[in-house]
């Protein structure tokens, strides 16, 4: 009641008659409701020592090490003795005065027979045995979790803030928060992207993200990287959620193709069996050209496409000049409307440096379209986005893979199972709705297109090394200096997973990234691939999550996407 008020505090801590007396009241109340065993357990629950230690359990953690249940008499008796007055009885300031507040404490403990007389004396020669510079006592915030949970948890605390639960209100409010975060999906990300590139490695972050599809909920299972959630640099931390934040400033390479293949099929520009045109090189003139604008060249990679390439086996080998021509004939509006639909919120409301659109006249970045305008706008005129050159985030695309498993069905990405109060009473935390943002017959035509990229694409070598037969829908990415590269996919449609793996250069000398054990920074010729680098964790991810467990087929693709014509927007 008075948590605002300073005056009002000092005023319930000052030793008065008046207070005395309230005390005295409120405690003859509280006799009448509460047995003296409960008085004494939810006192010990929430009473203070040293170092900012509330409760004999987190006592017990920050002294010893253990838990209350594990203590041992003279450990148990000392605890018992600190309330008294921990300051006073610090163990680490005072050792003495702490042990002889201890001993007092087991004579009490043997004077009414709780002890035997051998075990007060052993107990009394004890010694103290605190933990060495302690109390070792965690963190207060994210950079304090586990390595596998740092990122999740930032991102948990961001999401309810902006729910409408406030800094203050995390901090003081006695909430406990059950996130949706798999211990197992954790350890298996975290493992597979550490093996992939060590936590350590100079500048190649391997960012990863695994979400659960469903027609009501998209829930966060995992969000790793082989950097971990801290401020120290050269132990390889990062202090920014490079998870969920657009921070692979490179972009995902051709997984982006996802986005114009979706947006054509629905547009009726192609349908599932078209063939694309497909030179080895063409130039193609941006939408809002005039007689002075130059013509934008691309080239596939290497020689061996056909032209014209079938729409699935062009989403499995990924030639840059299909893609490109198809988006110029789908119309880039279209495609970034496309890509916002399916999943890339934040990421497409980000400037093209993945921060926030600069509007401060002062700043002189705010007359630069790359930075004063978020990326739905910047890229409206630039056919070079179907080819994913810009900032992403790694938990986005792994929503979007989820939205195609979960029949064309958005949902937020969501790490919150409940809320509750300090009185355990359900706290609402309200989220963005569902929506329909495919049809289901696009979802499934779609995921369709995407169901050979282990089978006979990009990814097919490193699927068969890792022993990777499911079926699946996946896509990869490489951008074009190999400086980030990407594998988005989905394995057990609504059953099971959705996830992304992105490899990018976080240092700040970017460089090419090659291949290897590590993946490492070099100048390596042809550089690495999202099939040969960033593909490896997922396979290794689902492995482990899907042991035992039976395929889920892909789905087909709808008949009505066999047709030339243009079809619903949305559901």
């Amino acid at each position: 009641m008075d948590r605002s008020d300073p005056a009002a505090q000092r005023a319930d801590r000052s030793d008065t008659l008046g207070r005395k007396v309230r005390e005295a009241e409120l405690a003859t109340g509280l006799a009448h409701t509460m047995s003296k065993n409960d008085v004494l357990d939810g006192y010990l629950n929430v009473v203070e020592f040293t170092g900012n230690v509330y409760g004999v359990e987190a006592a017990a953690h920050a002294y010893f090490g253990t838990t209350a249940a594990a203590l041992t008499v003279p450990q148990a008796a000392l605890l018992a003795g600190m309330v008294n007055n921990p300051s006073l009885y610090d163990p680490y300031d005072h050792p003495q005065q702490a042990k002889d507040r201890r001993n007092v404490v087991i004579a009490v403990m043997a004077q009414v027979a709780m002890i035997t007389p051998a075990q007060a004396a052993a107990a009394t020669a004890a010694p103290l045995d605190v933990l060495p510079d302690g109390p070792v006592v965690p963190g207060s915030t994210c950079m304090a979790a586990a390595p596998d949970a740092g990122f999740f948890c930032q991102y948990a605390v961001d999401y309810v803030e902006k729910a409408g639960i406030t800094a203050d209100q995390l901090a003081t409010g006695g909430y406990t928060i059950r996130t949706t975060m798999d211990p197992a999906a954790s350890a298996a990300a975290k493992a597979a992207v550490e093996a992939n590139v060590p936590t350590r490695q100079n500048g190649v972050a391997n960012t990863f993200a695994v979400v659960r599809p469903g027609h009501d909920g998209h829930e966060v299972v995992a969000m790793v990287a082989n950097r971990n959630y801290g401020t120290d640099a050269a132990q390889g931390e990062r202090a920014t959620d490079i998870v969920a934040d657009p921070s692979n400033v490179f972009g995902a390479g051709s997984s982006f193709k996802i986005f114009t293949t979706a947006a054509a099929l629905e547009n009726g520009t192609v349908v599932f069996d078209s063939a694309l045109p497909n030179p080895a090189t063409d130039c193609f003139t941006p939408p809002n050209a005039n007689r002075h604008t130059a013509c934008y060249p691309v080239a596939n990679d290497g020689t061996s496409y056909p032209d014209p390439i079938s729409l699935q086996d062009a989403l499995a080998t990924s030639p840059n000049v299909a893609f490109v021509g198809l988006e110029a004939r789908t119309g880039l509006p279209s495609v970034i409307a496309m890509a916002q639909r399916l999943g890339l919120r934040d990421s497409l409301a980000s400037n093209d440096a993945g921060g926030t659109p600069v509007t401060d006249p002062a700043d002189p970045r705010s007359q630069d379209p790359q930075y004063n305008q978020p990326q739905s706008q910047y890229f409206q005129n630039l056919l070079s986005f179907t080819l994913g050159v810009s900032p992403v985030s790694t938990l986005e695309m792994a929503n979007v893979a989820a939205t195609i498993d979960s029949d064309g069905v958005w949902c937020p990405p969501n790490p919150i199972e409940a809320v509750t109060d300090r009185d355990g009473h359900p706290v609402a935390v309200p989220q963005q709705a569902c929506e329909q943002v495919i049809a289901p017959g696009l979802a499934h035509t779609l995921a369709a297109g995407l169901s050979q990229d282990t089978v006979s694409g990009t990814s097919a070598a490193a699927a068969r090394t890792a022993g990777w037969t499911r079926p699946d829908i996946g896509k990869t990415g490489t951008t074009n200096a190999s400086e980030s590269v990407a594998y988005v996919g989905g394995v057990g449609g609504l059953t099971g997973y959705a996830a992304s793996s992105m490899v990018f250069a976080d240092g700040t000398h970017p460089q090419e990234l090659c291949p290897g054990s590590p993946v490492h920074l070099g100048d390596c010729g042809h550089g690495a691939f999202g099939g040969t680098v960033a593909a490896p964790p997922f396979f290794a991810t689902m492995s482990k999550l899907l042991a035992g467990t039976p395929d889920v087929p892909v789905p087909g693709p709808d008949p009505a996407y066999l047709q030339p014509a243009p079809h619903p927007v949305g559901g």
